[in-house]
């Protein structure tokens, strides 16, 4: 068979599939607005609204924002970033504040930022976070 073109049709599904895949990588795209960012942390401030919406002894997942914050004491927040520090994903969900990714599986505890359970090992960065006129208020200059 060596010698022979290739059939229009073999080139044209090559095409379609390369296509397909290259859609596949837009879809995680670092500039996709809950996947992958390159700056894991704000670079202006974030208001998250009601400083009130954070339980005591509990936490908040914002995920739209690519952030947890926890409220250990009564007027005491402390947050994190949202995202993963395996592969970039954002944290789905808090369980007895434990944040999952929904990628591979990795926990962080939302009140430290410690990883506790892999693949990821690296601790959320530590995001600054106040409360300004009732409101909670997280990134540089917060």
């Amino acid at each position: 068979m060596s010698g022979q073109p290739t059939p229009r049709r073999t080139v044209l599904k090559g095409a379609a599939l390369a296509g397909a895949a290259g859609l596949g990588v837009a879809a995680c795209s670092t500039e996709s607005k809950l996947g992958h960012a390159q700056t894991p942390t704000p670079t202006a401030p974030v208001d998250l609204g009601d400083a009130a919406a954070v339980p005591v002894g509990g936490a908040k997942l914002y995920r739209d924002q690519r952030l947890v914050v926890s409220c250990p004491a009564k007027g005491e927040y402390k947050a994190f970033s949202a995202q993963c520090t395996h592969a970039g994903c954002v944290l789905d969900k808090l369980e007895a504040n434990e944040g999952n990714c929904p990628c591979h599986g990795s926990r962080f505890d939302v009140t430290t930022g410690k990883a506790l359970k892999g693949p990821a090992t690296a601790p959320l960065p530590a995001v600054p976070v106040k409360v300004k006129d009732g409101k909670l208020v997280a990134g540089p200059d917060a």
